[in-house]
C-alpha cells in the first residue's frame, strides 16, 4: 500500500479533490489607483510610528484586545494553510514574575558570561539594553508565540508541519502590526534559550518557543532610542527586462 504522505502521486483524483476541498469566491474590493495610494501611505505613516517599547505603564489592557490582535496574526499565510503557531496569554503577576526570573538568568549568561560575544553586545549597544527585564512583571501581559514543529494527533502521531519558521515569523509581524495598530506597544524578546517558556507554560512537545511579546501602553513621556530606517533605496530593487532580455536596474 502507498503512503499517501510519501508517494510522488496525489492520493486523490481531481474529481475527488473538488469534492473534497470546495473552493469559494474571492471577496475582494476594486479601488481606484489613487485611493489605493492613498491608503497605503497612511499605513505607512502609521506603521512608521511604531517602536519597540521596554518601559510600560501599568495601565490595565482588556483581554479582548490581545485576542483581536492573534486572531488579526492568524489570517497570515501558512505553508500548506498548516497554521502552526500558538499564541499564549499570561496575565498572572506570580507567572509572570517566573518568568522574568528565568529570562534574566539566560540573560545574565548572554551579557555577563560572553555567551554573546563582542560584535553582538556592540550592535545592541544603542539600545541600552541588558540582563534586566522588568517590563516582563510591568507590562500587563505578555504573549509567547510558539511555533508547531509538526503537528500532533489525538492517537500521539505525527504529521509533518510546513515552512515553520516563515509562517510564524509572518503571523508574528501581523500580530505586532495589529498591537500597534490599536495603539498599545510591544517588543520581541528572545531570552535565548527560551526553552523554560514550554516548561513554564506547560506546552506540548511538539511545540517551541519563537518569540516573547511584553504588551501594554507606553509609559508617559518614554524616551526612545534615536534610530533611523533604511531608506527605499537601501531594501528596495525593482527589477526589468529590456526587449532584448537584458536586465535593468
Amino acid at each position: 500500500m502507498v503512503d499517501p504522505e510519501h508517494s510522488h502521486e496525489h492520493p486523490y483524483p481531481a474529481a475527488d479533490l473538488a469534492a473534497r476541498y470546495p473552493f469559494v469566491t474571492l471577496e475582494t474590493r476594486r479601488l481606484p489607483d489613487d485611493e489605493m495610494l492613498d491608503r497605503a501611505r497612511t499605513f505607512h505613516q502609521a506603521m512608521g510610528a511604531r517602536r519597540s517599547v521596554r518601559m510600560f505603564s501599568s495601565r490595565p489592557v482588556p483581554g479582548e484586545l490581545i485576542e483581536e490582535a492573534v486572531l488579526a496574526a492568524s489570517t497570515a499565510p501558512s505553508g500548506a494553510h498548516k497554521q502552526p503557531w500558538t499564541f499564549v496569554a499570561v496575565q498572572d503577576p506570580e507567572l509572570k514574575s517566573r518568568i522574568r526570573r528565568e529570562a534574566e538568568a539566560e540573560e545574565r549568561s548572554n551579557y555577563l558570561e560572553n555567551r554573546m560575544n563582542n560584535e553582538w553586545l556592540e550592535a545592541l549597544a544603542p539600545l541600552g539594553t541588558d540582563h534586566h527585564k522588568e517590563f516582563l512583571e510591568v507590562a500587563p501581559w505578555i504573549v509567547v508565540l510558539f511555533e508547531q514543529r509538526y503537528e500532533l494527533r489525538p492517537d500521539g502521531s505525527r504529521r509533518k508541519n510546513y515552512y515553520v519558521k516563515e509562517s510564524v515569523g509572518i503571523a508574528a509581524g501581523l500580530f505586532i502590526a495589529a498591537i500597534h495598530d490599536m495603539g498599545l506597544a510591544t517588543l520581541t524578546h528572545t531570552p535565548t534559550p527560551m526553552a523554560f517558556l514550554r516548561r513554564l507554560l506547560g506546552r506540548p512537545e511538539n511545540e517551541r518557543p519563537f518569540v516573547m511579546f511584553p504588551i501594554g501602553h507606553p509609559l508617559p513621556g518614554l524616551q526612545v532610542p534615536d534610530l533611523r530606517r533604511k531608506s527605499l533605496s537601501e531594501v528596495f530593487v525593482e527589477v526589468d527586462r529590456r526587449g532584448d532580455g537584458s536586465t535593468v536596474r
